[in-house]
């Protein structure tokens, strides 16, 4: 049996430095006040339990924070009237916001401030999605083709075309050509889809053209990662999508001599290597990095 891991599997850029600053607080904590985030700073419950261990916890939203605390931004931003709300509550602020969503939340904001209408294609309920409408008072948030298809547009309304940074670049572009077909031929198109994003969802196309399985390791609540193993079901071979070792399906698995490893953007090193020796373990495999 054969174990390939993709070579973008794990942390992307904007994870690694929202931890990176969180490590830099608590190397020098403040004298008064604690250190807090905003909701998860990644989607991944098991990074946050070790951060929890180490009394970083999660304020629900502004008013459970204290005068002094130090209260990291998580990496899919926040809607900027939670941002002057920490700011009123005297709330020390370590933004890590991924840079590829700060300039997102710069663009749509730019358009916005022309009286257009922002058409967001994204999870209306992801946090990411509630910090980028919140730069456009006039906003429709789509999460498919049929969705956008039923908006009524107004014919004296001017309209763009944003994206959350992970979502599915193939389909944001068919959604752009409908826009050009069926609204206007010249609507402004905002390209919001981290590069990160599409490199994984690329090399996960490739990779399940060669192997008859896919694993999928990240958070369930991560976007990036559910969508990681919708393409490889979409690609035809059998898809499991874990969090640890312990979810592994090995009995299913044990039915495939070729088997392919990805991770999500906001997977540690540590869980992608704990499943990686599970399965060698298991099943006696050699494992490579995909080429």
């Amino acid at each position: 049996m054969e174990l390939i891991i993709a070579r973008t599997a794990g942390f992307c850029m904007g994870v690694d430095m929202a931890l990176h600053k969180l490590d830099g607080a608590l190397a020098d904590p403040p004298s008064q006040g604690r250190i807090r985030t905003l909701g998860p700073l990644i989607h991944n419950p098991q990074v946050l339990e070790r951060y929890q261990a180490q009394g970083v916890l999660q304020a629900g939203n502004a008013e459970d924070l204290q005068p002094g605390d130090v209260v990291v931004i998580r990496a899919h931003g926040i809607p900027k009237d939670t941002q002057a709300e920490l700011l009123d509550r005297k709330a020390v602020l370590i933004d890590a916001t991924c840079p590829k969503v700060k300039k997102a939340q710069i663009l749509i904001h730019r358009q916005a401030e022309q009286g257009k209408h922002l058409l967001l294609f994204g999870e209306r309920d992801h946090p990411e999605v509630r910090g980028l409408i919140s730069y456009a008072p006039e906003h429709t948030v789509f999460e498919n083709q049929d969705e956008l298809t039923a908006v009524k547009f107004l014919p004296d309304k001017s309209y763009f075309l944003a994206a959350q940074t992970t979502q599915d670049r193939d389909v944001f572009m068919e959604v752009r050509d409908w826009l050009c077909a069926n609204l206007s031929p010249d609507i402004t198109v905002l390209d919001t889809i981290c590069n990160a994003t599409k490199d994984r969802q690329e090399e996960v196309r490739l990779l399940a053209g060669s192997v008859e399985a896919m694993i999928v390791v990240g958070g369930k609540n991560s976007g990036n990662t559910r969508r990681l193993a919708q393409i490889a079901q979409e690609c035809g071979v059998f898809a499991t999508h874990v969090e640890t070792a312990d979810e592994l399906p090995l009995e299913e698995l044990a039915k495939y001599p070729r088997m392919g490893l990805t991770a999500g953007a906001s997977t540690p090193a540590w869980i992608i290597e704990d499943v990686v020796q599970t399965l060698c373990r298991r099943f006696g495999c050699e494992s490579r990095s995909n080429e």
